[in-house]
C-alpha cells in the first residue's frame, strides 16, 4: 500500500513539475524586459529531459485543453538564443516522434508549420547556417509536413523551397545534413507546382548525383533520395527532363546492379524505390518509349522472374509487372472493323446517339484504332497505397442521384391517346369472359378425350369465337404437333413440380408401374444407342423421338427408328454436316458429335439405375419441359441475322443441374501476374508465337486447320458469340467476341463450341476484347462448360470449369470511336485454363447458363400442353413482332373462376395484376432461368400456387429482347441500343417490344387495373447474391444534401415490403444489397418509368448474380440453375405473403418490414455513375495488389451479412406456401 502511495505521489510530483516549468516558461515569454538567456535555456533543458524520459509528460503537453504546445511555440518565436531554440526543437521532435500522426496534427493546428518555416528563413541568413539548427529544423518539418495539407503552398510562399535545395547542393558530402533536407524536399514535391519549380532549379539532376550503383554505405540516404525523385518525376515536366537527359537508361542500369548484388535481399526498399522512379517517368509517352528503347521490358521481366521464388520480394514483382503492362505497346485488335461481323439494316436510322454516329462513319474510316490511343494523359496510375481516404470522401459527390423533387414525384402520364391504347384490349380477354359456356362448378378436371380426338395441345378458351386450336396457331405462328399416345402418357406421368390433380389415381399408378418396367430395359442401352445413332439423325421426319420427362426419379426417352439401328461400323467423323438432313422448310443441323463412343466403364455407369436415380432424385423435374423434337421445330421458325442452320447440342439435349455443389473458386495467389508475364513474353520472345487464325467470321474462306493438335471452334448457332480465334502458342488461344449488331462494343457474353481436344493438356483461352473494368471472374466465378460426351453418359449439365482465372486490363487499345469518345481506353482479358475430360469430345463454353429464345418457346408450349385447363387460365399471345420478325410472347396466367356464378366471375375479373418481364439484356441469361422458375411455379398444382393464381392475374413478357438473344448480343437489340434505356420514349419501329410493353401498362392504367407489382428480372455481373432496386422519393433525398424532412413528401413505405419478405424466404436474396434510390442515369429504365409515369409504387428491378452468394444458405457457392429457378419460385411465394399483408384485413404493415433507418439509410451508400446504384460496390481487393484496372475505383467492401437466408417462418405465418415451396424445390 505504501508503495502504491509513493508511486502516486511521485507521478503527481512529476506532473506538478512539468506544469510549473511550462508556467515559468510562459512567464518568461510574457515579460517585456529582457530575461537572461540562461533562465530560458535552463527551463527548456529541464522540459526536454522530462519529455525524453517520460511518456506521461509528452501526453500531458499534448492533452486536450493543455497549453503546453502554444507555450513552446511562443518561446520559439521570441527567443534569440541558439541553445534555447535547439532545446525547443528537440522537445517538439520528441512530442511528434511517437503517438502516431495525432500529435503532429496538434502541432500543425497550433500554427507550428508557419513558425518553423519563419525560423528556417531566419536561420538561412546566417553565413554559414548553423548545421545543428538546420538538421533539427528539417527533421521536424519532415515529420509535420505530411500532416499539413497546405504545407507545400506555405513553403513556397515563405521561400523555403530553395533554402532546402541549396543546402543539399552545397553539402553533398555532409550526409547528416542532407538526409533531413531530402526528406523535406520529398514532402515539398507532393505539390505539383513545387515539383515543377524545384525541377527548374536542377533538383532532378541533383538527385542523380546522390543515387548510384550498389553500395552498403549510406543506404538510408539512397532510399530517401529515391523517394524524393519518384515524387518529383510525377510531374510531366520533370519526367520529360529526365528522359531528355537519358536518365531512364541510368535508372535501369542502377536497378540491375542492385538486383545482382543484393543477394540477401536486405535492400528491397531501395530496389522498390528505383522501380517507383521508373514507374513515375513512364507515365508519359516519351518515358514509355525510352523504357522500350533501353530494353526495359526484358530487364524487368528477367529480374522479376528471379524474384518470384522469394515471397517477400512480391512488391518488386508487382511493381515491375505494372510498369511492363503500362509500357507494353498498345496493339490494335486484329479485326477489319470493331462493328459487328453481322449487319442488319434498320427500318429507321436514329437521328442522334451512338447508332447514328455508327451509320454516319465513312466506310474508309479505321475504327479499330487511331492516333489518340496513346497519349500523355492516360495510364496515370492511382497511388492506392497513399490515398487519403478522408480526402477522397470529402470530394465524393453523388452526382447521379436525382435531386429534383418534381421529377421524383410520380405523375401518371399516359403519353398516348386512349383511343390508340384500345388496341391492347385484345390482350385482356379475361376481363370480358363470363365463362357461361363452361361447367366450372367442380374443380376436378374432366377426363381427357382419346388422342385421336385431340387436334393439338390443350388451350384455355378465350374471349371470341375462335376455335382453340386455330387461336393457338395464330398466336404461336408455328405448326402445332399432334398429341400422340406418348403425350397422353406424358400427362399422366407429370413431374412432381407440375403435379396436376388426377381423377383416376389407381389407373395412373398402374400405368406408372408399367412405364417403369418398360423403362428398365430401354435405359440400359440408351447411351449406346445415342452414340451409334445420333450421328445419323435426320431432321426430315421429326417424330416423337426423345421425349424427356420424369417419372419421379428416372428419365424416359423414346427412341425413333434411326436410333434403334444397332449397326454402326465406325464412329462419326468431324464434319459440320453431321446430323443434317433435307426436309421441307428451313434446314437445321446439329453440331458435331464427339466420335469417341462411350467408354466401357462410363457406359456401365450411365446405364446403371443407381447413378441416374441419384441425379434425378435431386431434380426430378428439370427435363420435364424439354423436348428435342419440339426444339428443332421451333428453331426452324426462329429468324436470325446470320440465318443459323445449326443447333448447339446443349440446347438440343437440355440441361439438368449437377447433383453436386460448386463452390466459389479460391483465387490462387499470383495468378494474375503470372498471366501478365506470359503476355509480356509475347513481346520479348516473338519467335515463339504461332499467331495463326483458326476461326474467323469476317473471312468466309478461313479454313479449319487439319492438324490433329489444333482445336476447332464454332459459334454459328442460336445465341452463339465468337468472332475470331488466333492460336498463340501450341495450347493457347486468343478469342475475340463479336460486337452487338449495329453497335461497336458490348463484348461480354460468349457461347461457342470447341472440338478436337486431347486429354491431360491444359488449354489456355484468353477472351481479349471485354470492356467492363471489373468482373466476378476476379472473385471466384468460373465459366461454364457442357461436354457432349458427358451428356451421352447421362450427365447432361453445364458445369463450372477453369483454373488460373482472372480478369485484367490488357495491351489492346480501344479507339476513341469504340470508347464513346474517351481516349486511351484499354480492353480487358478474361483468361482461364481448361483440361478436357475426354479426347475428341465436343464441348461448349458460355459466360453463363445459356437460355435461348427457342428454349423459351419450347418451354411455353410444354407448359401449355401439360396444364389443367379447368384449374389454370393460361393464354399465350404475341405482343408484337421484333425487328427480325420473331414473335414476342405475352403470357397470361391466373386461376379459372370457381364457377360461372356471377360472384365468382366478378372475383376473377377484380383480381389485382402483377406484371413481370425479363431478358431485356440478352447476356443476362440468369434472368430467364429465374423467369422459368416463376412460370413453372405459377403452372404447378400445389395449393400455394393455386392460392397465388386465385389472388392475382399475371401478365408476363418473359423475353423483352428476342432478337438480341437469338443473335448472341450482350446488351442491345438489333437497333444497337440498350432497350432498358428506351422506356421514356420508345420508338415503335426501333423498339417495338418496349413500345408495346409500355402500351400494355398504359392501357392497364386507363382501365383502372394498375399492377400491384411490376418487376423486371435482370442479372448483375459485379455483385453477389440476388437483390432488388426500387424507387423511393425519401430514400433518394436522404442520399443528397436536401433534407427529406423539408421536402414535405408523404410516402407509403410499402415498396419495401416485398424485398423484405424475400430476404426472409429466399436463401439467395440479400436485403442489404437492395437500393431504392432513383438515379438520373436510370430515368429511362423500366423500373423508374413504370414507377414515375405509370404510377406503380412497387416497381422493381430484381438483379441475380452471375457468380454466387456470400451470405445465407448458399454462402461460398456459385449459383446454378436450381438456385435461380428456386428464386423465381420464392418470388411467387413472396407475392402470396404480400397479398396477405396488403389485404383489407391488414391495414398496417409490420414495422419490421419498414425499418428503413436501421437497414439502409445509415449504411455506407455511394453512387458510382454510370454504374448501378450500389452499397459497397464490387469486392474487397485481393491480396495480390496488381492494378488490373487503372480506370476503376474499387472501394473496400465491408462484408455485411444481413438476413442470412436461413430464416424459417413460423407455421402460423405461412405453413401452406412454405411447405409447398420446400417440397417443390429440393435443396
Amino acid at each position: 500500500m505504501n508503495k502504491v502511495k509513493t508511486t502516486s505521489e511521485k507521478s503527481l510530483a512529476n506532473n506538478s513539475r512539468i506544469v510549473a516549468l511550462l508556467t515559468q516558461l510562459e512567464k518568461i515569454n510574457s515579460e517585456s524586459l529582457l530575461v537572461e538567456a540562461d533562465t530560458a535555456r535552463y527551463v527548456t533543458s529541464k522540459i526536454l529531459h522530462l519529455a525524453q524520459s517520460q511518456e506521461k509528460t509528452r501526453k500531458e503537453m499534448t492533452a486536450k485543453g493543455s497549453t503546453g504546445v502554444e507555450v513552446i511555440l511562443s518561446t520559439l518565436e521570441n527567443t534569440r538564443d541558439l541553445q534555447t531554440t535547439l532545446n525547443i526543437l528537440s522537445i517538439l521532435i520528441e512530442l511528434v516522434s511517437v503517438g502516431g500522426g495525432r500529435r503532429a496534427c496538434i502541432l500543425v493546428s497550433k500554427g507550428g508549420t508557419q513558425t518553423l518555416l519563419q525560423l528556417l528563413l531566419g536561420a538561412s541568413k546566417d553565413s554559414p547556417p548553423n548545421e545543428e539548427l538546420m538538421v533539427q529544423l528539417h527533421s521536424l518539418l519532415a515529420k509535420i509536413g505530411p500532416k499539413d495539407k497546405k504545407f507545400g503552398v506555405k513553403a513556397r510562399i515563405n521561400g523555403a523551397l530553395n533554402i532546402s535545395l541549396n543546402l543539399v547542393k552545397q553539402n553533398l558530402q555532409n550526409h547528416r545534413l542532407i538526409l533531413p533536407c531530402l526528406q523535406v524536399l520529398r514532402v515539398y514535391s507532393t505539390n505539383s507546382v513545387n515539383a515543377v519549380s524545384l525541377g527548374k532549379n536542377g533538383v532532378v539532376e541533383l538527385m542523380f548525383k546522390i543515387i548510384g550503383p550498389f553500395s552498403k554505405k549510406n543506404t538510408g540516404l539512397m532510399k530517401v533520395a529515391l523517394d524524393t525523385l519518384a515524387a518529383l518525376l510525377k510531374s510531366k515536366t520533370n519526367a520529360r527532363r529526365a528522359v531528355d537527359r537519358g536518365y531512364v537508361q541510368v535508372l535501369l542500369t542502377i536497378y540491375v546492379d542492385w538486383h545482382r548484388h543484393d543477394s540477401r535481399h536486405r535492400h528491397m526498399l531501395i530496389r522498390k524505390g528505383i522501380l517507383q522512379c521508373i514507374k513515375s517517368v513512364t507515365n508519359i509517352k516519351l518515358g514509355r518509349k525510352a523504357f522500350i528503347d533501353a530494353n526495359g521490358m526484358k530487364i524487368l521481366y528477367n529480374t522479376s522472374q528471379d524474384c518470384l521464388a522469394v515471397r517477400t520480394l512480391d512488391p518488386l514483382v508487382n511493381t515491375s509487372s505494372l510498369i511492363m503492362r503500362k509500357c507494353f505497346p498498345k496493339n490494335r485488335l486484329p479485326l477489319p472493323t470493331i462493328k459487328s461481323a453481322f449487319h442488319f439494316q434498320l427500318p429507321v436510322i436514329p437521328t442522334s446517339g451512338p447508332v447514328a454516329q455508327l451509320y454516319s462513319l465513312p466506310p474508309e474510316v479505321d475504327d479499330v484504332v487511331d492516333e489518340s490511343d496513346d497519349n500523355d494523359d492516360i495510364e496515370t496510375e492511382t497511388e492506392t497505397e497513399n490515398e487519403n481516404e478522408d480526402d477522397k470522401d470529402q470530394h465524393f459527390k453523388n452526382d447521379d442521384i436525382e435531386t429534383d423533387i418534381d421529377k421524383l414525384k410520380p405523375k401518371q402520364e399516359l403519353g398516348r391517346p386512349i383511343e390508340e391504347l384500345k388496341i391492347y384490349e385484345q390482350f385482356f380477354p379475361e376481363l370480358a369472359e363470363n365463362f357461361q359456356e363452361y361447367d366450372l362448378v367442380s374443380k376436378e378436371p374432366k377426363p381427357f378425350a382419346s388422342a385421336t380426338n385431340l387436334g393439338g395441345p390443350i388451350v384455355v378458351p378465350t374471349a371470341g369465337e375462335e376455335h382453340p386450336a386455330e387461336a393457338n396457331q395464330s398466336v404461336k405462328g408455328i405448326a402445332v404437333k399432334d398429341l400422340s399416345s406418348l403425350q397422353m402418357e406424358e400427362y399422366n406421368k407429370r413431374p412432381c413440380f407440375l403435379d396436376l390433380p388426377k381423377k383416376d389415381h389407381n389407373k395412373d399408378s398402374l400405368q406408372l408401374q408399367n412405364d417403369q418396367k418398360k423403362l428398365l430395359s430401354s435405359c440400359q442401352c440408351l447411351s449406346q444407342e445415342i452414340v451409334k445413332g445420333l450421328d445419323r439423325i435426320t431432321l426430315q421426319n421429326t417424330s416423337k423421338n426423345e421425349q424427356y420427362y420424369s417419372t419421379g426419379c428416372l428419365i424416359k426417352k423414346e427412341s425413333k427408328t434411326s436410333l434403334t439401328t444397332p449397326t454402326c461400323n465406325k464412329p462419326c467423323q468431324h464434319v459440320s454436316s453431321c446430323g443434317s438432313g433435307l426436309f421441307e422448310g428451313p434446314s437445321v443441323q446439329l453440331g458435331k458429335l464427339c466420335c469417341t463412343g462411350v467408354d466401357p466403364e462410363e457406359e456401365e455407369d450411365s446405364s446403371s439405375h443407381s447413378s441416374g436415380e441419384q441425379v434425378l432424385l435431386e431434380v426430378p423435374d428439370m427435363l420435364a419441359l424439354h423436348d428435342p423434337d419440339l426444339y428443332i421445330e421451333i428453331v426452324k421458325n426462329t429468324k436470325s441475322v446470320p440465318e443459323y442452320s445449326e443447333v448447339a447440342y446443349p440446347d438440343y439435349f437440355g440441361h439438368i443441374p449437377p447433383p453436386f455443389k460448386e463452390p466459389i473458386l479460391e483465387r490462387p495467389y499470383g495468378v494474375q501476374r503470372t498471366k501478365i508475364a506470359q503476355d509480356i513474353e509475347r513481346l520479348i520472345h516473338q519467335n515463339d508465337i504461332i499467331d495463326r487464325v483458326v476461326y474467323d467470321l469476317d473471312n468466309s474462306s478461313c479454313s479449319v486447320p487439319e492438324e490433329g493438335d489444333i482445336l476447332k471452334f464454332n459459334s454459328k448457332f442460336e445465341s452463339g458469340n465468337l468472332r475470331k480465334v488466333i492460336q498463340i502458342r501450341k495450347n493457347e488461344y486468343d478469342l475475340i467476341l463479336n460486337s452487338d449488331i449495329n453497335s461497336n462494343h458490348y463484348h461480354q457474353w460468349f457461347y461457342f463450341e470447341v472440338s478436337g481436344m486431347k486429354t491431360g493438356i491444359g488449354y489456355r483461352f484468353n477472351i481479349i476484347n471485354c470492356e467492363k473494368s471489373n468482373s466476378q471472374f476476379n472473385y471466384g466465378m468460373q465459366p461454364l462448360m457442357y461436354s457432349v460426351q458427358e451428356a451421352l453418359n447421362a450427365r447432361p449439365w453445364w458445369s463450372r470449369v477453369g483454373t488460373d482465372i482472372c480478369y485484367y486490363k490488357n495491351h489492346f487499345s480501344r479507339s476513341s470511336i469504340a470508347a464513346g469518345g474517351q481516349k486511351g481506353k484499354s480492353y480487358y482479358t478474361i483468361t482461364f485454363t481448361v483440361s478436357f475430360p475426354h479426347k475428341d469430345d465436343v464441348c461448349y463454353f458460355a459466360y453463363h447458363y445459356p437460355y435461348t429464345y427457342s428454349t423459351l418457346k419450347m418451354h411455353l408450349q410444354k407448359l401449355e400442353s401439360m396444364h389443367n385447363p379447368q384449374q389454370i387460365y393460361f393464354r399465350e399471345d404475341v405482343l408484337c413482332e421484333t425487328l427480325a420478325g420473331n414473335s414476342c410472347p405475352l403470357v397470361t396466367i391466373t386461376a379459372m373462376p370457381e364457377s360461372n356464378y356471377y360472384e365468382h366471375v366478378c372475383q376473377f375479373r377484380n383480381r389485382p395484376y402483377v406484371f413481370l418481364s425479363a431478358r431485356v439484356h440478352p447476356g443476362e441469361t440468369n434472368a430467364s432461368w429465374v423467369m422459368k422458375g416463376t412460370l413453372e411455379y405459377l403452372m404447378s398444382s400445389s395449393p400455394a400456387a393455386q392460392s397465388l393464381r386465385e389472388s392475382y392475374i399475371f401478365k408476363i413478357v418473359p423475353m423483352l429482347n428476342p432478337d438480341g438473344v437469338i443473335n448472341g448480343n450482350h446488351r442491345c437489340s438489333l437497333s444497337g441500343e440498350d432497350l432498358n434505356r428506351q422506356w421514356q420514349n420508345p420508338n415503335p419501329d426501333l423498339h417495338p417490344t418496349i413500345y408495346h410493353a409500355k402500351g400494355l401498362l398504359q392501357y392497364m392504367a386507363t382501365i383502372k387495373h394498375l399492377p400491384l407489382v411490376y418487376c423486371d428480372y435482370h442479372g448483375h455481373s459485379r455483385k453477389k447474391n440476388v437483390f432488388m432496386y426500387g424507387c423511393s422519393i425519401k430514400e433518394t433525398m436522404w442520399h443528397t444534401n436536401v433534407s427529406a424532412a423539408s421536402c414535405d413528401v408523404i410516402e407509403d413505405l410499402g415498396y419495401r415490403a416485398l424485398p423484405k419478405i424475400l430476404s426472409q424466404t429466399a436463401p439467395a436474396f440479400c436485403m442489404s444489397s437492395c437500393s431504392f434510390v432513383v438515379e438520373k442515369s436510370k430515368e429511362s429504365t423500366a423500373r423508374v418509368v413504370v414507377w414515375r409515369e405509370i404510377g406503380v409504387q412497387r416497381s422493381y428491378t430484381m438483379e441475380s448474380t452471375l457468380c454466387g452468394c456470400d451470405q445465407g444458405k448458399y454462402k461460398g457457392l456459385q449459383i446454378g440453375t436450381r438456385e435461380l429457378e428456386e428464386m423465381g419460385a420464392k418470388f411467387c411465394v413472396g407475392l402470396l405473403r404480400l397479398k396477405r399483408l396488403t389485404s383489407p384485413l391488414e391495414h398496417n404493415l409490420p414495422s419490421s418490414l419498414l425499418d428503413i433507418e436501421n437497414e439502409l439509410i445509415e449504411s455506407s451508400c455511394k453512387v458510382t455513375s454510370p454504374t448501378t446504384y450500389v452499397l459497397d460496390e464490387d469486392e474487397p481487393r485481393f491480396l495480390e495488389e496488381v492494378d488490373y484496372s487503372a480506370e476503376s475505383n474499387d472501394e473496400q467492401d465491408v462484408e455485411s451479412v444481413d438476413n442470412a437466408g436461413d430464416y424459417e417462418p413460423s407455421i402460423q405465418e405461412d405453413a401452406l406456401s412454405d411447405s409447398e415451396a420446400t417440397r417443390t424445390h429440393l435443396p
